[in-house]
């Protein structure tokens, strides 16, 4: 496992390889990145703006999607992964924001998870990103990256990776963190054929040694 200090190290790095490193959905206000980080669900973020892209130019504001029948919103995201549950919820949210804030959406982390179809991740995202709220979201990649790295254990859940790393991390170096961090695993540290022969962390990374190892025999 690593220490906190070698997790500086790595998060030094990391920084030095990825400092432009931002959110990749393109969103304009608050309410696009919700809606934008939603539809992201087990899904790729390319996909989402292509489709994003479109649906905002039609989508305006919460009433927007309320004026139109679901079977309508199902057919602006059908090539979304889950795009029927996701369709309800939008409608669902977009009524509570209209009923219950104005129809903009709270700067909060713990309301925004009662909004259906939010959890913990998205809301995270979104009070980022847009508000500057500190936070620091798991995804797949970040959960990725801890654990082979050693930062976390394998069986770790989510909210025990994000614990961690915010405890070992600056606040005010959360959001950045969660960018680069996202980067990484993306872009370098990938699901598949991570690039562990060219990884400045390769001396620090429990997967990467471990692989590197099993190669050479």
């Amino acid at each position: 496992m690593l220490t906190k200090k070698q997790w500086e190290m790595c998060l030094n790095k990391i920084g030095e390889m990825f400092p432009d490193a931002h959110c990749e959905l393109v969103h304009e206000n608050p309410f696009e990145l919700l809606i934008a980080t939603l539809l992201s669900a087990q899904c790729t973020d390319v996909l989402v703006n292509r489709v994003t892209a479109d649906l905002f130019r039609k989508y305006k504001v919460p009433k927007d999607y309320l004026s139109v029948e679901i079977e309508e919103l199902q057919n602006d995201i059908r090539s979304i992964g889950l795009f029927r549950n996701k369709s309800k919820n939008i409608q669902a949210l977009s009524r509570l924001l209209i009923d219950s804030y104005d129809g903009e959406v709270p700067a909060n982390r713990d309301v925004m998870m009662t909004f259906p179809g939010v959890g913990r991740k998205t809301a995270n995202v979104v009070i980022s990103n847009a508000f500057g709220v500190p936070a620091l979201a798991v995804d797949t990649h970040v959960e990725r990256v801890a654990k082979r790295l050693g930062m976390n254990r394998w069986k770790d859940n989510p909210l025990t990776v994000e614990e961690k790393i915010m405890r070992w991390t600056p606040k005010e170096k959360w959001t950045d963190t969660h960018h680069q961090l996202i980067f990484f695993g993306r872009y370098h540290c990938k699901a598949q054929n991570p690039g562990c022969d060219v990884c400045p962390l390769l001396p620090l990374c429990r997967e990467g040694k471990k692989r590197m190892k099993a190669n050479a025999k």
